[in-house]
Parts: C-alpha cells; sequence; structure tokens
C-alpha cells in the first residue's frame, strides 16, 4: 500500500478533556477494500447468463458495488475510530461522535476521500493519592437484650391471637364485623363486608373507623361517620364523606401471655432462645450493614476532598440528568427533601449539579484504584446476583436469565455495583479505620435523605 492510501489522523482542537480529530480515509483504499470485497464474494456469485463463480469482476462492481461501498464505508468508520484512538492513546470517556464532511454519494462512487470529524472526551489523567494516609472513623453499636426483647414483643404483638369476651371493646381488641357504607345515600363498591375482624388501633381502616368502634359490645349497631382521605387510591372515593352501617357480632381480647418455647415453636423454631438467638443475629446484621454504609460514605467524604481533576463534561451532564429525573419524579410524588422546600430551581440545579460532579470524581478515582489494584469481578459473582435478582420474580426466572444473556449492557449494569464494593472492601482494608462506639438510634440517624442526596 503506498503512502497516500494510509488513514491520516490529525488533532484539530485539544480543550481539557476535550479531543477532536480530522480523519481521512483516501479514495484509493476504499477502492482497494472493494476490490478485495469483489475477489472475495465472486465465487459466490450466480446471475443469469453467467457461470456459477464466473461473473466478471467489473459486472458485480457494476451491480453490488455501491451497497458493498456503504458496507465498507461503514466498518471503515469503526475501524478508522478505533485504530485512531489507539494511536494517539486515547481512552474515550463517553461514545465518540462523529461528523461526516465528505459527500457521501462521492465517496461510494470512489470520486472523494472518506472525511470525517471525530470529537471525544478522554478520561482524565490522575494519580490517587496514597491510601494509607486516610482515617476515618466507623460507627459501631453493639446489640443490647432490650433491642432483641423490644423485637420479640413485636413479633409476638403481630402474632398473637384472640379470644372471645363479655364486655365493651377496647383499643387493641379486636371485633368481628358486618358493615355496609354508603355515600350520599347510595351504596358503593368495596363498601361491605361480613365477619370482617378490625384490630383497634391497627390502622389498617380508614382515619375514624376503628376508633368509632370503642365501648361497643356483641349484639350492637352503629352509624360509623368518616371521611375517606384526599389521597385515597380509589378516586371515586377519595375525599368523600361516608357513613358505615356497621353490626357489632363478637368483641375478642388479645390473648395474654409472655412468649415462651410453645408460642416459638409455632413460628418454627425449636425454642424461645433459638427464636431470640435468631432476632439478635438478625439485628446484628442491621448493625453491621449500617455501620458499612457509613463508613463507606465517611470514605467517600475524605477520597473527594483528596482529589481535584478535570471532569468530563457529557459523563457529569448524563450523571446530573440522572439525578434530576429523580427529583423531578420525588417533588411529583411529594417525596422532596425537607431541605429542598422552598428553592429556586437553578438553586437546586445547582446543587444536584454537584453532587453529580462528585459522583463521577468517585467513580472514576474507584475505577483508577480497582484497575491499579487489579480489583476484578468474576463472572461467577455476576451470575450469582443476576440469580439473586431473578428470584425475586417467581415463575419468570428464564426470561429475566434470557434478557440478561441478550443484552451486554444489562449485564453491565450488574457488575458496575460488584465492583464498587469490591473496590471499597479493598480500599477500607488499606485507610486506618477507628471504630466508634455509638447507640443504636445513633447509628441510624441522618439516614432518611433521598438517594439522590447522599451523593
Amino acid at each position: 500500500m503506498s503512502k497516500a492510501q494510509i488513514m491520516q489522523l490529525t488533532e484539530r482542537r485539544s480543550e481539557g478533556l476535550l479531543r477532536v480529530y480530522d480523519v481521512v480515509v483516501p479514495a484509493a483504499e476504499l477502492q482497494q477494500k472493494l476490490n478485495a470485497k469483489i475477489a472475495e464474494v465472486q465465487p459466490r456469485v450466480r446471475l443469469n447468463g453467467f457461470r456459477p463463480g464466473k461473473v466478471p469482476p467489473a459486472h458485480i462492481r457494476k451491480m453490488y458495488g455501491p451497497s458493498m461501498m456503504q458496507d465498507i464505508i461503514n466498518e471503515t468508520v469503526q475501524n478508522s475510530t478505533r485504530e485512531g484512538l489507539e494511536k494517539v492513546n486515547a481512552k474515550p470517556a463517553s461514545e465518540p461522535s462523529l461528523d461526516l464532511k465528505s459527500d457521501i454519494n462521492e465517496v461510494v462512487a470512489g470520486k472523494a476521500d472518506l472525511q470525517f470529524e471525530l470529537s471525544l472526551e478522554i478520561m482524565p489523567d490522575f494519580e490517587p493519592v496514597d491510601l494509607k494516609t486516610i482515617s476515618i472513623k466507623r460507627p459501631t453499636a453493639a446489640v443490647s437484650d432490650e433491642q432483641v426483647d423490644e423485637q420479640l414483643n413485636t413479633i409476638a404483638k403481630a402474632n398473637r391471637g384472640f379470644e372471645d369476651k363479655d364486655g365493651a371493646a377496647a383499643d387493641g381488641d379486636a371485633v368481628v364485623i358486618d358493615f355496609l357504607g354508603r355515600i350520599d345515600g347510595d351504596a358503593f363498591d368495596g363498601g361491605a363486608a361480613s365477619d370482617a375482624q378490625v384490630v383497634i388501633g391497627s390502622n389498617q381502616f380508614i382515619p375514624g373507623f376503628e376508633e368509632q368502634l370503642i365501648g361497643a359490645k356483641a349484639g350492637d349497631e352503629r352509624t360509623l361517620k368518616v371521611n375517606f382521605p384526599d389521597d385515597y387510591p380509589a378516586a371515586n372515593l377519595a375525599g368523600k364523606a361516608a357513613e358505615f352501617e356497621t353490626k357489632i357480632k363478637t368483641v375478642r381480647a388479645p390473648k395474654e401471655g409472655a412468649p415462651d418455647d410453645a408460642w416459638a415453636t409455632q413460628l418454627g423454631f425449636d425454642s424461645l432462645n433459638s427464636l431470640k438467638a435468631a432476632l439478635r443475629e438478625r439485628i446484628e446484621s442491621e448493625h453491621a450493614q449500617q455501620s458499612r454504609a457509613k463508613a463507606k460514605r465517611a470514605l467517600f467524604d475524605k477520597l473527594d476532598a483528596a482529589h481535584s481533576f478535570d471532569l468530563p463534561p457529557r459523563m457529569v451532564e448524563a450523571e446530573f440528568n440522572q439525578i434530576w429525573r429523580q427529583v423531578e419524579a420525588d417533588k411529583k410524588a411529594g417525596r422532596l427533601d425537607p431541605t429542598d422546600e422552598g428553592k429556586s430551581e437553578d438553586d437546586l440545579k445547582g446543587e444536584y449539579r454537584a453532587i453529580a460532579e462528585r459522583r463521577v470524581r468517585l467513580g472514576l478515582l474507584l475505577a483508577k484504584i480497582g484497575e491499579q489494584n487489579k480489583v476484578q469481578v468474576s463472572d461467577q459473582e455476576v451470575a450469582q446476583a443476576i440469580s439473586v435478582q431473578a428470584r425475586q420474580f417467581p415463575g419468570q426466572e428464564q426470561q429475566i436469565f434470557q434478557a440478561y444473556q441478550r443484552n451486554p449492557q444489562l449485564v453491565a449494569q450488574v457488575r458496575a455495583p460488584l465492583y464498587e464494593e469490591k473496590v471499597v472492601d479493598y480500599v477500607l482494608e488499606l485507610i486506618d479505620v477507628k471504630n466508634e462506639p455509638v447507640s443504636r438510634d445513633e447509628l441510624f440517624a441522618d439516614d432518611e435523605a433521598p438517594a439522590a442526596k447522599k451523593g
């Protein structure tokens, strides 16, 4: 191949992380590729009037040249982009954008060189700080007997039985009733039931319903007057005043008695002590997870403060757009962070753009640390994570596995958080971590902020 036929790549612009290149692929090189393609397919071409495999190259060029050249151009653009980036040792931070500069019809006809502009943002070049210089505090909370007993009593309350009693219903009692609801005198769908058990104080019914059953006795009839909440799921009932004609059939009191071995056995445990041990283990696991989450956040704060380097604008913009969509969804659903109330949209966007920049900075930093220290996520670990997700949809496991097999991007979305956690584990082993005993309330404090604000 002559020198004139070699692809040419010239850097035209370099600003921060932005790189713009002019790429020229000579027409002679494209024609050479077309000739090679024609020679490759000639033995397989079948046309009327010619013996199999004997169709002249000129005739193949006339019949199929334009479509073959289109394929060659597409392939050449992809290969030229990859080879050009390798030549200048550029690592794209996002998908490169291409802008064709030559007349495609002239290029297909072999009358013009293929010329296009290649623009991209490259990955920033930086070096992580010495991780051994970082120190954080990790809050830890012991599990007390009182916490175990509290959860035990909660379970006991939720699983306690009831027994018939004489006398009036009190808070905590179960009342078996028949009822018929009316709005403006007319019965409505879903407003009637027979032998319905209502536990007074459980808040399972609309506000005001359960409270009006206090003092009722078996055989009583009452008209309960209530208002459906404005945000009631059934739009035809939301905000409406209703009356429920109610007949009290039975009043039942909670069975007395502390949890014992027999009760624990009914729940599937060998004894009350084994149930308590299981509860303690569960609480310890909750504490460990929260402790690690707090340590991870403290680590991210230190890493973010210790690094400053240029960020790929497109990467930041993509992260910001994702965060902002969630913020708008939370706002629409009435879940906006209280600290955001009353702020202008410009102020909010400024705050969340800073969060997006932090996330991108930390993502690039963790990727660099992982790469330098050869942290890897195995295919088996990814497969296990996919299996966990699939088990959440009984009966659809096979379809979920097939979806991942067909879509490498879905697999990448599973691998990414696994990789981040492995890098975090690696870093936590290297840095100076001092355990700080705290109470359970302190351990879980300040954990109500929306995910978008946790950065």
